[in-house]
C-alpha cells in the first residue's frame, strides 16, 4: 500500500532509509491534523462513546422596565396674552418622580383660548403692531431704515415675517408673541412657534371636536340618533293649494337638511308661532337667516329644488311646513339628537294642525248640508225647559246623527270666562271666513286677529273644528267672535287639530269682551310650556 509524502512519489513501507527517519514527520503531521482539521473527538465522537448532547441556552432574565413619573396637577392659569379680542392663557404641571423612574409622558404645559372684548375701532391689529415694533431700526448690518407690515406669504406662518414698505423683500424677526392668529381669519393661534387649532374645550391643540350632535367629545354614534325621513303626505286635488305640514324638529337637533325638489314652497315656523320662511303666502329671498339660535341657510334653485340647511344646535322646537302648489313628490328631512332626547314620532308629522288652511284656490266641493231635525219632546218626568243630558266631549256627532241636536248652551259669566279661559289651549279673536260640513263635524276657516293664548303655535290662518253639526255654538260666517278651543290629538296621532267643544266659549267679540278677557288672564296661572 503506497502512502502520501510531502513532495514525490511513493515510498516502500519498511525500507531500510525510511523507517527510523521518517517516523517522527508522521507524528507531527497526525497531531496537527487532529489539531487543525478537527480530527478525533473534534470532528465527531469515537465509535463506542456516547454522544455529548449540547445544552439549552439559558433563557434570558426579563428587562426590568422602569416605573414612570406622575403628573402634578394643573397649576392656575395665567392672565391672558391680550388686553383685547383673542389671547392665550398659559398653565403648567410638573412631573413628580424619583431618580430611578422614567420621565412623565405628555405636556407640562397646556393654553387656553381667552376671548375678551372686541378692541376699539381703528386698533392696530396684533401682527401689524409686532412688525412695527422694527420700525427705522438698523437690520440687515446696514444703516437703512424701513416701515414693516405683515407679510403673510411666507412658509412658517408663526415667524414673524414683514414687508419693508416700498420694497420687494421681507425678513423674519424670529417668532410671533403667543396668541397670533396663523393667518388672517384663521381661527387657529399660533403659540411656541406652532400653529394650533382650537378645540371644541377651548385647548389649544386638544384636538376634542363635537360630534355630529354637537356633544363635545361626544362618542358619535354612542351618544347621538340620526333622524332621516321622507315626507309623502299631502296630495291635494286640483285647484288647490296651502299649508301643510311636514314635521317638528325638536330643540337641540343640529346639522339639519330639509330638501323639496317641486314647485312648493318650504316653510319654517318657530314655537311661539312666527313665521321665519315663506309664510303668510309671501316668498321670501334666499340666503341666511338667524332663528332658533342658529344661522339657516335657505337656497332655491331655478328649477325650484330648495333646502334648508343649519349647523344648530336649535334653541326651541322648529316647525317645517310646505306651501302646496301642485302634488308633493316628498320632501326630505334629516337631523342628528342628542341620545336620549323626545324625537318626533313617525305619526307625528302634524306639529300644528292637519290640514293647516287653505289659502287660494278653489275649495273643494261642499257636501250636502245636513238640515237638524226637530228637536223631539222630552220624556216623561223631565220638563220642556231642562237642557238634554250633556254628551261627553267629542261626542256630539252621536246626537247630530240621531237627529237630536238640542239646545246650545254657550258658556257665559265671570266664572265660566275664567275656567274655559285657564284651561283652553288657544283663546283668540277670530274672523270666520268659511263653514263646511265635514262627516259628523263641522270645520269653520277662521282668521286669527287677535291671540291672547296659545300654548301651541298659531298662525293666521287654522281650522278650528266644532264636533256636531248642529251649528252649536252659533258661529255665522263673517262674524269675528272670542273663541277659547283645545288641542286635540287622537291616540294614533293621526289628527292634530284646534277643537271647540259644543259648550265652549265663544261670544262675538266686542271691546268689552276683550277687555274681559285680558281681566280673566290674571285669575289663571302662567300656561307652562308645551
Amino acid at each position: 500500500m503506497a502512502g502520501w509524502g510531502f513532495r514525490g512519489g511513493p515510498v516502500p513501507r519498511g525500507g531500510p532509509h525510511g523507517a527510523g527517519r521518517r517516523r517522527p514527520w508522521r507524528l507531527l503531521l497526525l497531531a496537527w491534523l487532529s489539531l487543525g482539521c478537527g480530527l478525533g473527538t473534534a470532528q465527531g465522537p469515537a465509535l463506542g462513546t456516547p454522544a455529548r448532547v449540547p445544552e439549552p441556552p439559558a433563557p434570558a432574565r426579563p428587562r426590568r422596565q422602569s416605573a414612570r413619573g406622575a403628573w402634578g396637577p394643573w397649576g392656575p392659569w395665567s392672565s391672558c396674552s391680550s388686553s383685547c379680542g383673542d389671547g392665550v392663557a398659559l398653565r403648567t404641571r410638573r412631573c413628580l418622580r424619583s431618580v430611578e423612574e422614567e420621565p412623565c409622558t405628555g405636556d407640562p404645559r397646556q393654553y387656553r383660548l381667552c376671548q375678551l372684548q372686541g378692541c376699539p375701532g381703528g386698533s392696530v391689529p396684533f401682527r401689524a403692531m409686532q412688525c412695527s415694533l422694527y420700525d427705522n431700526k438698523p437690520v440687515l448690518g446696514t444703516p437703512a431704515r424701513y416701515r414693516w407690515v405683515p407679510f403673510h406669504g411666507a412658509p412658517n406662518v408663526c415667524d414673524l415675517n414683514c414687508l419693508a414698505m416700498g420694497h420687494n423683500f421681507y425678513y423674519t424677526f424670529g417668532r410671533v408673541l403667543d396668541g397670533t392668529r396663523c393667518s388672517p381669519g384663521s381661527p387657529d393661534l399660533c403659540v411656541g412657534g406652532r400653529c394650533l387649532s382650537v378645540g371644541c374645550d377651548g385647548i389649544l391643540g386638544s384636538g376634542t371636536r363635537p360630534d355630529a350632535c354637537g356633544q363635545c367629545g361626544g362618542g358619535g354614534h354612542d351618544t347621538c340618533l340620526f333622524v332621516h325621513r321622507l315626507f309623502q303626505g299631502a296630495d291635494p286635488s286640483s285647484d288647490y293649494f296651502g299649508y301643510v305640514n311636514v314635521t317638528k324638529i325638536p330643540a337641540g337637533a343640529t346639522h339639519i337638511k330639509v330638501t323639496d325638489k317641486s314647485r312648493n314652497y318650504l316653510a319654517l315656523m318657530t314655537s311661539d308661532g312666527r313665521y321665519v320662511l315663506n309664510g303668510d303666502w309671501s316668498i321670501a329671498w334666499p340666503g341666511p337667516y338667524e332663528v332658533a339660535g342658529t344661522r339657516l341657510h335657505y337656497a332655491r334653485a331655478p328649477d325650484g329644488t330648495e333646502s334648508l340647511e343649519a349647523p344648530g344646535p336649535t334653541d326651541e322646537d322648529l316647525h317645517v311646513m310646505v306651501l302646496l302648489q301642485e302634488p308633493n313628490p316628498g320632501i326630505e328631512y334629516e337631523f342628528w339628537l342628542p341620545r336620549g332626547h323626545p324625537q318626533p314620532g313617525r305619526g307625528d308629522t302634524s306639529p300644528l294642525r292637519q290640514p293647516q288652511p287653505r289659502g287660494a284656490g278653489r275649495p273643494p266641493p261642499q257636501e250636502p248640508p245636513v238640515t237638524p231635525a226637530p228637536t223631539p219632546p222630552p220624556p216623561l218626568g223631565r220638563s220642556a225647559m231642562e237642557p238634554p243630558p250633556r254628551s261627553p266631549p267629542g261626542r256630539s256627532w252621536a246626537r247630530a246623527a240621531a237627529g237630536r241636536c238640542g239646545r246650545c248652551r254657550p258658556a257665559k259669566g265671570r266664572s265660566q270666562r275664567v275656567q274655559h279661559f285657564c284651561q283652553s289651549d288657544f283663546v283668540f279673536q277670530g274672523r270666520i271666513l268659511a263653514r263646511r260640513l265635514v262627516g259628523q263635524e263641522t270645520r269653520y276657516e277662521v282668521e286669527v286677529k287677535t291671540p291672547y293664548r296659545h300654548r301651541f303655535p298659531l298662525v293666521t290662518r287654522e281650522y278650528v273644528w266644532v264636533p256636531n253639526t248642529c251649528s252649536c255654538p252659533p258661529l255665522r260666517e263673517g262674524g269675528e267672535y272670542l273663541l277659547m278651543a283645545r288641542r286635540h290629538v287622537n291616540y294614533e296621532r293621526t289628527l292634530n287639530r284646534i277643537l271647540l267643544q259644543d259648550d265652549g266659549y265663544a261670544r262675538p267679540w266686542t271691546p268689552r269682551e276683550d277687555r274681559l278677557v285680558r281681566e280673566a288672564a290674571r285669575h289663571c296661572p302662567q300656561p307652562r310650556p308645551p
